[in-house]
């Protein structure tokens, strides 16, 4: 049964859910589902922007057939070869024998590695700038490298003024019915999912985020239709997730906040974050965040680090070293390129001391332009009632660095 619903006179949304998938990429949880939207453009050519995940299969090739109407298929898009949006392009050439698909040289490399079918007939390489006429709309073809795969390209439809966006300004999340973003309360049902998304899919890439959105805005963008989510139709709507997006690639704070992350194996330190959250809301800072390391996914823990002005990490010593879902999270920051923002350190032992210095050692030396705030502490075994001077004193400094701490804004 087919689906499709208008962006334009003639460019529909011919994207599904999936709602089974427990995990993107295997990594991330989505308890919303995802959505994996494709573009039709109906005119003297027939074109789809971009494929889907095999999870949709059905769904994609009944729209493809409905807008066709016997009709041939004449190019594909490839603005992105991951396999959550390609899975369906050996079956599109099975069925449009005559069909090209559109990309660069790393595209049909890629194409080749993943599906072993090589297609060099079926080849329509484009390079920056290129362009192709349908009839009555025009693609262009925009490189943005690294964002988050060294072969995506953006394509821009210069009649309608539509910037199919590859995996730029999406989100988790399915879409339900509305598939525009001003239909919806994005803000409050989304906006924690588009953030989870960016920073740990696209989070590494600030610099190349930041070249694609300076290619992009000068070309006049009146509709943004990413791979992921709802699409972007108002000038508000567009302006509002441009300038999300830059805001999160500088790394910089959104909001005054702690967040405070801890391991722990019998409650010691987990006693620790409740005291230090205590005192922290003693001294009026109202936005307290605190994570269980050992049950919350990191995603979820890297987007509030990335959201929130200040990083609180407690853990104890494990085998000599840093207790592990700490360690795991500490090494996905890095592999993030997280920065800019303001750390504490609380480290725990019983016998022999490592957490408190892994720690430091990763906020100097392996993740970079970070303040730390206040002196670390390291606390043998269970806190006691004369150690919790030390915890007033790490409370004062976190709460006057937060009053402190100026929050940057963004202006297209």
């Amino acid at each position: 049964m087919q689906c499709a619903q208008k962006l334009t006179d003639n460019i529909y949304w011919i994207g599904s859910n999936d709602w089974d998938t427990e995990r993107f990429e295997n990594l991330f949880p989505i308890p919303l589902g995802v959505s994996y939207n494709s573009y039709f453009i109906d005119d003297e050519k027939t074109c789809i922007v971009d494929s889907v995940d095999d999870s949709i299969r059905q769904e994609f090739f009944d729209n493809v057939e409905f807008l066709l109407r016997g009709r041939q298929l004449d190019y594909v898009v490839v603005n992105h070869m991951e396999p959550d949006h390609c899975s369906t392009l050996v079956e599109l050439i099975d069925r449009y024998p005559n069909v090209k698909l559109v990309g660069n040289r790393t595209t049909f490399r890629l194409f080749e590695q993943f599906y072993g079918r090589p297609h060099p007939e079926n080849y329509y390489e484009v390079k920056e700038g290129d362009s192709i006429c349908l009839g009555k709309h025009t693609l262009h073809s925009y490189t943005m490298p690294m964002v988050h795969w060294p072969e995506v390209t953006c394509t821009f439809e210069s009649s309608t003024g539509v910037l199919f966006s590859a995996d730029a300004f999406g989100t988790f999340g399915t879409i339900n019915g509305n598939i525009f973003a001003d239909q919806l309360d994005f803000e409050r049902v989304y906006e924690d999912e588009a953030r989870r998304y960016y920073t740990n899919i696209v989070g590494k890439y600030g610099v190349q985020v930041q070249n694609a959105i300076k290619k992009v805005l000068p070309l006049g963008i009146k509709m943004i239709a990413p791979l992921h989510g709802p699409i972007w139709r108002t000038p508000e709507s567009i302006q509002y997730m441009i300038k999300k997006y830059m805001h999160w690639s500088t790394y910089s704070a959104e909001k005054k906040g702690v967040v405070i992350a801890f391991g722990s194996m019998y409650g010691n330190t987990a006693d620790m974050a409740q005291q230090l959250a205590r005192l922290l809301s003693f001294r009026g800072i109202t936005d307290i965040k605190i994570y269980d390391v050992s049950k919350t996914n990191p995603s979820y823990i890297i987007a509030d680090a990335w959201k929130y002005s200040h990083l609180v990490c407690m853990a104890p010593t494990y085998n000599l070293a840093l207790y592990l879902t700490m360690e795991n999270l500490l090494y996905e920051l890095k592999a993030l390129n997280f920065h800019n923002h303001k750390v504490s350190i609380v480290g725990n032992h019983s016998w022999a001391s490592a957490a408190m210095k892994r720690m430091v050692d990763y906020f100097t030396n392996q993740i970079k332009d970070m303040e730390i705030v206040g002196t670390p502490l390291d606390i043998r075994g269970a806190l006691h009632q004369d150690q919790l001077k030390l915890f007033a004193k790490l409370a004062d400094d976190i709460a006057k660095s937060i009053n402190e701490t100026e929050i940057k804004t963004f202006s297209l």
